[in-house]
């Protein structure tokens, strides 16, 4: 990768790392709009204005666009969510992978 590239990258992530920045493009992955409070509620325990900041935040990116209708991802938006796709798979295997790891006596707990 190019030091260009991982500039981009980067600054994808620290846009992403961002507390519930990834659970507000998640909640809107359906493609339907949400008013500010449903968003809240999809979202759950964000106070107003850290959804504020998020939203703010993910429109100055183009990932998240507001019409009459509520808050939506763009096209943007959506390509990215169909991209992290594969990430809800590997959680699941990796969770599995989790849970019947043994732990070995004497061992610290993960």
């Amino acid at each position: 990768m190019t030091s260009k590239e991982n500039a981009a990258v980067s600054q994808l992530l620290a846009l992403l790392e961002a507390r519930y920045a990834l659970r507000v493009l998640w909640a809107l992955r359906d493609g339907h709009a949400q008013t500010f409070r449903l968003l809240q509620d999809s979202v759950g325990s964000i106070t107003p204005n850290t959804l504020n900041t998020r939203i703010k935040e993910l429109r100055e990116a183009g990932l998240v666009h507001h019409n009459s209708e509520g808050y939506g991802l763009t096209l943007s938006g959506q390509d990215l969510l169909k991209r992290l796709a594969d990430l809800q798979a590997f959680a699941g295997k990796w969770q599995q992978g989790q849970v019947k790891k043994p732990v070995a006596a004497g061992a610290p707990a993960p």
